[in-house]
């Protein structure tokens, strides 16, 4: 099958995955097993399966048929070229396509001048009437291709401006765009294009991200920094009859190879090898020349042979458009299709599959003390109620203020369970305050004056390295924290469980080491802007703007991930409490009201009995429905291009497809 089809059957799974997650809440509701952690916790699930976003981005120099093999492999269905791909430069500005139901189908362009404002790109998004808005006829494959041709606009500035848009630099002179005979300066005209259009692939949930050349990628740092190392898999295009020339290569390593630990979710495509199609040799001939030119690639990018594919981006595109099997293979477009698919689909559904597996488990042990509980407080009951038959009413009323002095003695006792939520929250808030916007800019601060210091920037690096540290080193402070809370968690509910015979069991806390991943990442990402060879940009006033608040964007984002999880963890234990508080109040109610009905009629005593022999069932039966509902969900049939071979079929080293690593 091709990518899209594939891509369209990890939807299909998402659905059914996410229909069975309602399912199972809509059920536990009914059951009255649903407190206010476990439904947050399902909305998230539910959330992030419906959601769940594929980001695959295509990275490349000019005029390396980027843009052309974006139409091969997502947009062939509309006849034609729909992103613009003409000969020499064509996307200019970073490019994003997507689908958000929210909004009509539209172009919108963010103008270039923004940069020489302090809002970071992601505080732009918030700010619509600042896009050019332009509407799309999804229907109408003409006018969407005319449409798009707009990101590849320019605009001609003088030289200062050119300068302090980050699109000069005296230092580099073998990068400057180019100028016309008055001096004039060529640049982008948009600084961003968000696409947003209804198709089959993008509303699955996939999304693409088009990049312009080196230039225009060192001037935008959120671009580095933030987009590219958070795509699940990036495609870096080359031209098959070149190989990696020089600027291909400081792409890969100023802006690829060291925004991520490893090269395990990175794909090089050799474009254009129909350009070594030569009538004069033979067709063994001409692969001999694709395969070297791979082997070559291969080596100096440092990756493994299979992690490299050669196609033609546009013969492939013209097969699909006129149904030419012959041209297809022969474009060797599905093999790529494939690695694509395989790496990347698999590794997604891997990814929902145990996160949901692991929040299923957290939940099925929570609703099962609930059920555990409740059956206790029966058996109880029924004890009670059986060693009523045969006596007097005197021996009933007795019963009945016991009962009352335990459900008194209890309510005495909420003060001492309150105390326990009172220390856990006053340790929380210390886990907050260190996690928390103001510590995270205060921890910044140091840095920030050093970027935005004028002319050279010393000791710069170091202040880089020192502050990451600082910022690691509150991660493992709040971990430390975190392990006291569980520890005192763990210790009062012991107590607890042993006074009042609950079943309370404190949560695993957060790991902040994933966290901590984050932050080496950032770090890594933002090195290769305090090189030597960027002494000269990082003098300039308006780039360390450029930096900076990439850089606080991008923490703020790990940071409030990290508190989001913390204060999930503090609902669950919360809530648990809250949840095994009620049902014992609840049991109360249900015994004495039991007394109360025998006490009008003795026939009503077995009556009694019998109803809590058959709540007992149910509430077996319940707890059967449970486990049944949450392994219905994890036995979701997977996709049926899993990462293994079939078993009588093996796969050589150099043909296996990219395992593509969120």
């Amino acid at each position: 099958m091709s990518f899209n089809e594939q891509f369209d059957q990890h939807g299909v799974w998402r659905r059914e995955f996410a229909l069975r997650l309602k399912r199972l809440s809509e059920w536990l509701k009914e059951q009255g097993l649903l407190n206010a952690a476990v439904e947050d916790r399902m909305l998230r699930l539910q959330a992030r399966v419906r959601s769940d976003k594929v980001m695959v981005a295509f990275v490349a120099e000019f005029s390396r048929g980027k843009s052309e093999l974006i139409n091969a492999l997502f947009f062939a269905g509309y006849g034609r070229r729909i992103m613009p791909a003409s000969a020499g430069r064509t996307t200019m500005c970073p490019t994003e396509l997507g689908y958000d139901p929210d909004m009509a189908p539209c172009l919108r362009l963010l103008p270039i001048e923004t940069r020489l404002q302090p809002q970071a790109l992601v505080e732009w998004r918030l700010v619509p009437e600042k896009w050019l808005q332009i509407d799309l006829q999804v229907d109408n494959p003409a006018q969407l291709a005319d449409a798009l041709q707009k990101v590849a606009e320019v605009q001609h500035v003088s030289l200062a401006q050119a300068r302090a848009l980050g699109f000069w630099n005296d230092d580099s002179p073998e990068d400057h765009p180019p100028v016309t005979a008055d001096g004039r300066v060529e640049v982008p005209k948009w600084r961003h294009a968000v696409i947003n259009i209804a198709h089959p692939l993008l509303k699955q949930g996939l999304v693409i991200l088009d990049t312009p050349g080196l230039n225009a990628i060192g001037a935008e740092p959120e671009l580095t920094v933030s987009l590219i190392p958070q795509a699940h898999a990036v495609v870096f295009i080359l031209a098959a009859d070149t190989g990696v020339t020089r600027s291909d290569l400081s792409i890969w390593q100023e802006h690829l190879v060291s925004s991520a630990k490893g090269s395990d979710n990175r794909l090089v495509v050799l474009n254009k090898i129909d350009t070594l199609w030569d009538a004069l040799s033979t067709p063994e001939q001409v692969q001999a020349q694709i395969d070297r030119q791979i082997a070559n690639s291969a080596e100096i990018l440092g990756l493994q042979r299979s992690q490299v594919l050669a196609v033609s981006a546009q013969k492939g595109l013209v097969a699909k458009v006129t149904h030419d099997d012959a041209l297809l293979q022969a474009s060797q477009l599905p093999a790529l299709e494939a690695a694509l698919a395989k790496g990347l689909m698999g590794q997604r559904q891997k990814i929902l599959r145990t996160a949901v597996a692991a929040s299923l488990q957290e939940l099925n042990t929570e609703a099962s003390r609930a059920l555990h509980m409740r059956r206790r407080d029966q058996a109880e009951q029924m004890l009670e109620l059986r060693g009523l038959r045969g006596k007097n009413s005197m021996v009933i009323q007795q019963m009945r203020k016991r009962i009352e002095h335990e459900q008194a003695e209890f309510s005495g006792s909420s003060a001492r369970l309150h105390a326990v939520r009172s220390v856990h929250n006053t340790l929380l808030g210390d886990v907050v305050g260190l996690m928390g916007m103001p510590t995270l800019k205060a921890e910044l601060a140091g840095l920030t004056t050093a970027l935005k210091q004028p002319g050279i920037k010393l000791r710069l690096k170091k202040i880089y390295g020192e502050t990451f540290l600082r910022l690691r080193e509150t991660l493992h402070q709040a971990q430390t924290i975190m392990s006291e809370i569980q520890e005192m968690l763990d210790s009062a509910f012991r107590q607890i469980n042993a006074e009042f015979g609950f079943s309370l069991q404190a949560g695993r806390a957060p790991e902040m080491a994933q966290y901590a991943q984050d932050l080496e990442l950032i770090e890594r990402s933002h090195l290769q802007y305090l090189s030597l060879g960027n002494v000269m940009r990082l003098a300039q006033a308006g780039f360390s703007e450029r930096l900076v608040r990439a850089l606080n964007s991008r923490l703020r984002m790990v940071f409030e991930s990290a508190l989001g999880e913390v204060e999930l963890w503090n609902q669950s234990a919360s809530a648990q409490l809250d949840a095994q508080i009620r049902e014992r109040r609840h049991g109360f109610s249900r015994r004495i009201e039991a007394i109360e009905r025998i006490e009008q009629a003795a026939s009503t005593l077995d009556e009694r009995i019998a109803e809590l022999d058959a709540q007992d069932i149910r509430l077996q039966a319940l707890k059967t429905t449970l486990g049944d509902l949450t392994s219905e969900l994890l036995d979701v049939q997977p996709l049926p291009f899993a990462l293994q071979p079939p078993p009588d079929q093996e796969i050589d080293a150099a043909d296996t497809p990219l395992t593509v690593l969120a």
